[in-house]
């Protein structure tokens, strides 16, 4: 039976766990330097009028940035996104998020400090087609 607390709408969380929701809250802390300049540009509707929660559990998991009303998930990815472990974890990861009615969108670290304008962009042209 799925946890559901009415607190926490379960379309909202996808009956994500309180120790999910807890660890998502945690990593709102710190956030990488990538995240920070990203969140700068999502937040308060910024990007297209498109609402983002930033480290949103979602079931198992913990998104970077999520767009409820579009079912998009914005991941920003360093450096240990290259290993082959890690890039095989992040397929199966978006292929479960997927299978759950979630879209998933990644960049590189790299990509939002050189041309935040084109990721912006991005986002914006696949929630569109949402």
């Amino acid at each position: 039976m799925a946890y559901i607390d009415k607190a926490y709408p379960a379309t909202l969380h996808y009956n994500a766990s309180p120790f999910t929701r807890t660890q998502a809250k945690t990593l709102r802390k710190p956030g990488t330097d990538a995240e920070i300049r990203l969140w700068k540009e999502l937040r308060n509707r910024r990007c297209g009028g498109l609402k983002f929660r930033r480290q949103h559990p979602y079931n198992r998991f913990i998104l970077d940035f999520y767009c409820h009303e579009k079912g998009l998930a914005v991941e920003v990815d360093g450096g240990i996104h290259n290993n082959p472990e890690v890039i095989e974890h992040d397929t199966n990861r978006t292929f479960e998020l997927e299978n759950l009615g979630v879209r998933i969108i990644r960049f590189k670290n790299e990509e939002v400090f050189r041309n935040i304008d084109e990721v912006l962009m991005r986002i914006i042209q696949v929630a569109e087609t949402l």
